[in-house]
């Protein structure tokens, strides 16, 4: 596939996938049409239970949910085989492309899942005003997730007929669920980064804004945990007898107060957050139920642990004061691996090598990414990853209703992987 051929295609696949936004464990219809592309382009496919381990799943949406996108996909052309490959929300896939030579496993990684965002309809909004915005109400690609699955089937047409004299495998990861930090721990424990030795997570924009530069890797990546406390006490007339209640509401928001009480690490940034408390069902009734969402973040691994087992601890107590039960569950996971100083290299001679009009060494992400499991996966075996990000000029901020990307940043990115898998493959 030729350059200007490949710079159409790359623009199709991403406003197909812009005009079919899907949220985590949900993306039917992506994972379908990114596993037929795959096999087309002559590599071997795996997806669904192959590469995901279901009891390792956060945050996963009800199976209505589940259903009723699966049908969503259907509708809209899926091809049903795959469809069906992917059961009840296993919507990872990974291609594997075997040179039939000794050497390295280079993988690299792209998310794509969308964001709970209805997409601004004004005519000077691009994706709008060319006709392929949103065709999900309160459902949007505004991340960048559709240019990252288009960059990752790009490598997909270009890679082949280029590593014929390379050695080695090429890993094409496709991972679900990145928003919320949700997807990619089920591909590390169904053991899709075991035999990695290079690991490239990729992103566009973030706060690298200028098209053809590149952050050869980011900093201030905090390490996540997402968490859900279910407080269970006992309903009771509250007029006539509280005594009786064990007050539900009353434990959850206790636990709100002391939870942004808790003491900050001295040794790196920390955070915690309560987002949403809810329960109750009425203003004379003693509440017996309770929901609780929050999230805790650390400089580094270690400290977000730290944060966790504070906030538990907290969490635990509120309930053991109201005397009323109390269920913890994990709906959300990242870590903060660095990014090592011979992957970051190797981006750099890829960068000048493909035409990069600035590199930098790095760019702060200042949120989470679960790309850092499978980076802490690799490293723990001695491989080298980093996340990498590829500037475009953005209309407006991540997770906002006129989010947009220059497209003219794909075949870029294209360009700057291609280099880096010839970087570490290609015979001497």
């Amino acid at each position: 596939m030729n350059t200007s051929p490949l710079i159409a295609q790359l623009t199709a696949w991403r406003r197909d996938f812009h005009r079919h936004p899907e949220l985590g464990f949900c993306e039917f219809r992506t994972a379908a049409r990114v596993a037929a592309e795959l096999e087309k382009f002559g590599w071997q496919v795996a997806a669904g239970p192959e590469v995901m381990r279901a009891d390792a799943r956060m945050e996963v949406p009800p199976a209505t949910e589940i259903a009723a996108a699966r049908a969503e996909a259907l509708r809209d052309g899926a091809d049903p085989a795959w469809v069906g490959r992917f059961g009840d929300g296993l919507t990872g896939v990974v291609g594997t492309f075997d040179t039939g030579r000794p050497g390295p496993t280079v993988a690299f990684r792209v998310d794509m899942d969308a964001l709970p965002v209805r997409e601004s309809d004004d005519p000077t909004h691009a994706p709008a005003r060319e006709k392929f915005s949103s065709g999900r109400p309160g459902r949007m690609h505004a991340c960048g997730h559709d240019g990252h699955t288009a960059i990752g089937l790009g490598l997909a047409a270009t890679l082949p007929a280029l590593a014929r004299d390379w050695r080695g495998r090429i890993k094409l990861i496709f991972q679900p669920a990145e928003e919320g930090c949700r997807g990619a721990k089920s591909m590390v424990a169904a053991g899709v980064l075991d035999d990695v030795d290079h690991y490239f997570a990729t992103h566009l924009g973030i706060s690298l804004t200028e098209t053809g530069a590149v952050a050869c890797g980011t900093s201030n990546i905090l390490a996540t945990a997402k968490i859900d406390a279910t407080f269970r006490g006992v309903a009771a007339h509250a007029g006539v007898d509280p005594h009786l209640g064990r007050n539900a509401l009353l434990a959850a928001a206790t636990a709100t107060v002391q939870l942004h009480a808790i003491a900050r690490h001295g040794a790196g940034a920390s955070r915690v957050n309560v987002g949403l408390l809810s329960g109750g069902t009425g203003r004379n009734i003693i509440a017996d139920t309770a929901t609780l969402k929050l999230e805790v973040r650390g400089e580094t691994t270690p400290i977000c642990q730290w944060m966790r087992m504070e906030a538990e601890r907290v969490l635990r107590a509120a309930a053991a004061m109201h005397g009323v039960e109390i269920v913890l569950e994990d709906m959300g996971e990242a870590g903060s691996a660095p990014c090592d100083a011979a992957a970051r290299a190797v981006v750099r001679r890829a960068a000048e090598k493909s035409g990069a009009r600035s590199v930098v060494e790095f760019t702060p992400l200042g949120g989470s990414e679960d790309a850092t499991l499978m980076m802490e996966a690799v490293q723990a075996r001695g491989g080298a990853a980093t996340y990498l990000i590829v500037g475009t000029p953005l209309p407006a901020g991540h997770h906002h209703p006129r989010f947009d990307i220059d497209e003219a940043a794909l075949p870029q990115a294209v360009a700057l992987h291609t280099e880096i898998a010839r970087d570490l493959l290609a015979a001497t």
